[in-house]
């Protein structure tokens, strides 16, 4: 009879992909599968999650990977996007749709009772941003007629849980991201949580449960499952810059508490899984990078793949500057002679952003690494700049394969840790 292997089920769930992996205990993948789901609407007509679709297909895909011959199942867990209510009875029934944190608001909340919303956002380290401050749905279901038939609420990547453990449990990653729930200063919930605290699942002291000799996760929410790989295996303190659309750059050694003027510039706090704090700042670098290259493009034709680093680059000093605005936005491309020499520039002014984008976590928190995944750890100028503008820290461009689903599954996982997790290159 052979071998089996043993191995860790994630269902890593985006807003628009939903994927399941499968990951061996040196954590190299094994197995994947990657499904698409069409939006349907809520009684209001707009879009929402197909809740029961998403629930049939992770509790089949389940069944299937538990029947896979070669594998033997010892941990299942969940990663999945945050902001997001699920609404359920007794039985763990959903009474409600998941209703989308895009959604307008549609209950205004009395934050003159609670210091005005500037106190109320720096206290909950949650800018005032309408339905993606998750426990404000909340607050606004209370007058909803499903409301009665509530047994409790938790946020979306518990519920996914709650589906295999049968438990109604949160854990404080979901909580603690913007969803102005917590507070903060006291490391508990915000007192208006009263109000509505009886229907909330009960926060586990637990990261997982073991159930006939399978360890289930509680879920997480992604951004935080996406830091815990770094955590498990970087030895030194850094800081991790996420590179995609957004540049989020998180800081899980900077323990000061978020001031009112932090937030103004877009700072955020995290929780960890074990309940510490993550500062966190961001740009819209992805989104800048790929408007002014279709500016670019459109001027000088050619396609800015093409270009190769030039070490005239230093020549341009990237300069600190505001995090909002391209800086590259209103400069005249006539006073350019080529795509590449406009690209140049481009690349230094989007680096200027953003180390004002990290000065606001390392001003009081130097750290000695500096880890960017993402996009923007390919890209030649933005590595390079970034590591010229940091001298007395090590910048790493770093690899880490679905950095949100390994972290998950790291959560559930007991034994000792390989020693190629991450795949680093310093610049």
């Amino acid at each position: 009879m052979s071998v089996k292997t043993p191995v860790i089920a994630v269902f890593d769930i985006g807003k628009t992909n939903k994927k399941v992996f499968l990951w061996d205990t040196s954590f190299q993948i094994v197995f994947e599968k990657q499904q698409h789901f069409v939006e349907i609407v809520d009684e209001d007509g707009f879009p929402c999650e197909d809740l029961p679709a998403l629930q049939q297909w992770i509790v089949s895909t389940f069944t299937e990977l538990c029947q896979i011959p070669e594998f033997e199942l010892i941990g299942l867990n969940f990663s999945a996007y945050g902001a997001s209510f699920v609404y359920v009875d007794q039985t763990g029934e959903p009474v409600a749709p998941m209703y989308n944190y895009l959604k307008p608001a549609s209950a205004p909340f009395p934050y003159a009772d609670f210091g005005g919303d500037a106190e109320f956002a720096r206290r909950t380290a949650s800018p005032i941003l309408g339905n993606l401050n998750s426990g404000l749905q909340v607050y606004a279901a209370r007058s909803k007629p499903f409301w009665s038939e509530v047994f409790k609420a938790f946020h979306f990547p518990n519920y996914l849980a709650s589906l295999f453990t049968g438990k109604f449990l949160s854990e404080i990653t979901s909580i603690g991201c913007h969803t102005a729930l917590w507070d903060f200063d006291k490391g508990q919930y915000h007192p208006w949580v009263s109000l509505i605290e009886d229907k909330l699942a009960p926060i586990s002291r637990e990261a997982s449960l073991e159930i006939d000799g399978i360890h289930y996760g509680l879920g997480l929410h992604d951004s935080s499952a996406a830091l815990v790989p770094y955590l498990r295996t970087v030895s030194e303190e850094f800081v991790l810059l996420s590179t995609g659309t957004w540049c989020i750059a998180m800081h899980p050694f900077n323990e000061s508490p978020l001031s009112a003027a932090e937030l103004e510039q877009d700072v955020l706090c995290y929780l960890q899984p074990n309940g510490k704090p993550v500062k966190a700042s961001r740009l819209f670098g992805g989104h800048f990078h790929e408007e002014q290259v279709a500016r670019m493009e459109a001027h000088f034709g050619g396609s800015f793949t093409d270009l190769k680093f030039s070490n005239e680059v230093y020549d341009l000093k990237p300069k600190a500057s505001s995090v909002f605005e391209s800086a590259f936005a209103s400069r005249d491309l006539n006073d350019f002679p080529d795509l590449a020499s406009a690209y140049d520039q481009f690349m230094v002014d989007l680096v200027g952003q953003q180390i004002s984008s990290l000065n606001l976590l390392l001003k009081e928190a130097p750290v000695k690494q500096l880890l960017v995944d993402g996009g923007f750890s390919k890209n030649e100028w933005y590595m390079r700049l970034l590591a010229r503008a940091f001298p007395d820290v090590e910048v790493y461009a770093a690899e880490v394969a679905q950095a949100s689903a390994l972290g998950a599954a790291l959560l559930v996982y007991e034994g000792e840790l390989p020693q190629n997790l991450i795949q680093l290159k310093r610049y």
